[in-house]
């Protein structure tokens, strides 16, 4: 049985670590409230303008080459890889590393033991597994979320359009947590590069923008959001990785607030218990002492 001190030295480092992980919860909450802001004022925009680039693409009726949407044998592929810098988040970062891991290994293996898959890293906690599992990775963008803004996202996008227009990649796969509520997030992997067909949104709608006229012309117009686009859904997606990582530190920081309580109230039963046998113990030796004194 553990001594009073060691118990008390114990009680003592879990009430300390109990107030950390109660302080962390609150961070996160303060936090999240404002990553959740933007995700939610961000998805509209984004919708509506893929929405947008789907109708006059529409419109164009295969008159516009983009060279986003060239489709090429998959021979070379780029995984960019949305985590986070800091751990303390449950199964947050483990979760998308084991995602970007099983792609790789499954739809891509063929490519992958050809050494033609490369990684693309945008938080310092995939950059630092993947290279760890000696995986390709060309690049990482760390601290993008202390000042996080489009222009700190921006560089790593334009760094994957680049490289599939040069033809450096084929294809490029996206990876990411999706922001659903507090204690959900899906990961989320999708199609970045080439660009994917979208159908129309309304037909109606497609018609009455057919009426309009077009200054500078639909082609161009087409030419300056598909970048932007791009763009866009990169920002997008870190944005959701950003409301994401914070949800799950407040949960995983409750969830160890709660486990410090549990296991404070069983160390100061073990404390109670262990220092009713010491005063027990000492007792029965003074009560001992006294007869054996009296016998004499």
């Amino acid at each position: 049985m553990a001594s009073l001190k060691e118990v008390r030295n114990r009680i003592t480092s879990v009430s300390s670590t109990q107030q950390i992980t109660k302080a962390m919860k609150m961070v996160a909450a303060a936090k999240l409230r404002r990553a959740q802001d933007n995700i939610l004022r961000m998805r509209p925009y984004a919708q509506r303008l893929s929405g947008i680039l789907a109708n006059l693409s529409s419109l164009t009726e295969g008159s516009v080459t983009n060279q986003y949407s060239e489709k090429r044998d998959v021979n070379r592929v780029l995984i960019i890889a949305v985590t986070s810098d800091r751990g303390l988040a449950g199964a947050f970062n483990s979760n998308i590393i084991k995602a970007v891991t099983t792609l790789a290994t499954t739809k891509y293996s063929r490519q992958l033991e050809a050494g033609n898959v490369s990684f693309l890293t945008i938080g310092r906690k995939g950059f630092e597994a993947l290279t760890k599992r000696n995986f390709k990775v060309i690049g990482d963008h760390t601290g993008v979320f202390t000042n996080l803004s489009f222009d700190t996202v921006r560089a790593a996008a334009e760094r994957a359009m680049s490289g599939f227009v040069a033809g450096d990649y084929d294809q490029v796969d996206l990876v990411y947590n999706e922001f659903k509520n507090v204690a959900t997030q899906v990961v989320r992997t999708e199609q970045f590069l080439p660009i994917e067909e979208q159908p129309v949104e309304d037909s109606k709608a497609t018609n009455l923008v057919a009426d309009y006229s077009f200054e500078p012309s639909k082609e161009e117009i087409i030419k300056e959001l598909i970048p932007k686009s791009l763009k866009i859904q990169v920002y997008k997606a870190v944005l959701e990785s950003n409301a994401s990582e914070h949800g799950a530190r407040m949960t995983a920081m409750d969830k160890a607030t709660e486990n410090a309580g549990d296991l404070l109230k069983e160390l100061k039963l073990t404390y109670n218990r262990t220092r009713q046998a010491a005063i027990t113990k000492e007792i029965l030796e003074i009560v001992g002492g006294a007869e054996a004194l009296a016998a004499k």
